[in-house]
C-alpha cells in the first residue's frame, strides 16, 4: 500500500523506505530455501539500484537540450537519412548520436573484413565531425545482423545510456536484411526501454521516447506515411560535404560498385565526385517535392512551397505518440 514503510517501490527516485525481512531475503533459514533466498537477494539489490537510478526522459533533458539517437544498419545510413536534421539539432546545441548497427565489413566490391570496417568507421567519423554529432559503429558483421535477445538488449542499453528523447531508425520493410532487422530491433526497444527489469544494469527511462522511421519507397505491406517534413535548405551543403567523405560507398559504389566507377584521370575523378554530390542533392530535392503537402502543413503555404531540400519522418506507434505541437518542439526549426 502507498505510504506503508514495508512496501518496496520499484523504479522511482522517491518513495517509502525499503524494509524487508532479512532472514527471508538473505537466506537465513532452511537449506531448502537457500537458492530461492539468494535469488531474492539479487532481485533486491537490482531493485535498489533501479529505485535509485531510474532516469526520467521527457521533452528535453534537465539542461533544456534534446537528446537524439539515430540507428542505421551500416556506416552511412544515418548520415544519408537524417544528416540534415542531425546537423540542425547539433547547431542548436542538442545532443545527437548516429549509430551504425553493423561494421560494414562486406560493403565493398574490392575490400572486405577488418580493413574495410576500419575504413568505414573512419569515414563516418569524418562525416559526423562535419555534422557536429557523435558517432558509434557496433562490431557486428555486415550482412549477419539478427533480431536476437542479445541485440535487443544492446539497442535498449544504447537508448537508455543516451537518455533519448527521440529515437530514429528504418522501417522493417526493406530489401536488405540488415535494414529490416535494425528496424525490428529498434521497434522491439520501444517500450522495453521503460521496463525496469529488462536490462536492469542500465537505468530505465520513465517516459518512452518518440520513435521515428526514415522514409523509403516500399509499398508492401504498407507505404511510408510522413508525420513531419523538415526543410534542410540551410544545411544542405554541410550534409553533402559529410556524404562526400563516405567514398567507399558512394564514390566507389560500395558492394555493387566496380573499378569502372573510379577514373584514373584527375579531371574525370572530380567530375565523378560532382556527379555523386549532385545525385544526393537531387535525392533530397525529390523528398521536398514528394512531401510538399506535409511541408506546407508545418511551415505554411508560402514557406513550405519554397522549400527545396527536405527530410521526412514517420512516427512509430510503438513509442510515445506526439501531437503536432510536440513535433514542432522536438524539431525546433519552423521559426527560422
Amino acid at each position: 500500500m502507498p505510504g506503508d514503510e514495508n512496501t518496496i517501490v520499484f523504479g522511482s527516485r522517491s518513495g517509502p523506505i525499503i524494509s524487508v525481512c532479512i532472514s527471508t531475503v538473505f537466506g537465513y533459514g532452511s537449506g531448502a530455501n537457500l537458492n530461492h533466498a539468494m535469488n531474492m537477494r539479487r532481485l533486491l539489490l537490482i531493485s535498489i539500484a533501479v529505485t535509485l537510478c531510474g532516469s526520467p526522459s521527457g521533452a528535453a533533458s534537465a539542461d533544456g537540450k534534446l537528446r537524439i539517437i539515430c540507428f542505421g544498419a551500416h556506416p552511412d545510413d544515418c548520415e544519408l537519412q537524417a544528416g540534415g536534421v542531425a546537423a540542425m539539432w547539433a547547431a542548436k546545441g542538442h545532443k545527437v548520436k548516429l549509430v551504425s548497427v553493423t561494421n560494414g565489413d562486406i560493403g565493398h566490391w574490392r575490400e572486405a573484413g577488418g580493413p574495410l570496417a576500419l575504413r568505414r568507421a573512419e569515414e563516418v567519423r569524418k562525416a559526423d565531425k562535419i555534422l557536429g554529432v557523435t558517432s558509434q559503429v557496433l562490431d557486428i558483421h555486415d550482412g549477419e545482423l539478427l533480431p536476437t535477445i542479445e541485440n535487443r538488449r544492446l539497442i535498449t542499453r544504447l537508448i537508455r545510456e543516451w537518455n533519448a528523447d527521440i529515437v530514429m531508425g528504418p522501417r522493417p520493410n526493406d530489401y536488405h536484411p540488415d535494414h529490416r532487422y535494425t528496424g525490428v530491433l529498434v521497434q522491439d526497444a520501444a517500450y522495453m526501454v521503460t521496463v525496469p527489469f529488462f536490462c536492469p544494469d542500465v537505468p530505465y527511462l520513465k517516459h518512452n521516447p518518440v520513435f521515428l522511421y526514415y522514409p523509403d519507397r516500399f509499398q508492401k505491406p504498407n507505404p511510408f506515411q510522413p508525420d513531419i517534413a523538415i526543410s534542410i535548405d540551410p544545411v544542405i551543403e554541410k550534409k553533402l560535404d559529410a556524404l562526400d567523405t563516405l567514398e567507399s560507398q558512394f564514390y566507389e559504389g560500395g558492394a555493387n560498385g566496380s573499378a569502372e566507377l573510379i577514373p584514373s584521370d584527375p579531371a574525370k575523378q572530380q567530375e565523378r565526385k560532382r556527379e555523386v554530390r549532385a545525385g544526393f542533392a537531387k535525392r533530397n530535392e525529390d523528398l521536398g517535392q514528394r512531401f510538399r503537402a506535409k511541408l506546407t502543413d508545418f511551415y505554411g503555404a508560402d514557406k513550405g512551397g519554397s522549400v527545396k531540400y527536405a527530410e521526412a519522418f514517420e512516427v512509430c506507434e510503438y513509442g510515445r505518440s506526439p501531437s503536432s505541437q510536440e513535433l514542432k518542439e522536438l524539431f525546433p526549426f519552423f521559426g527560422e
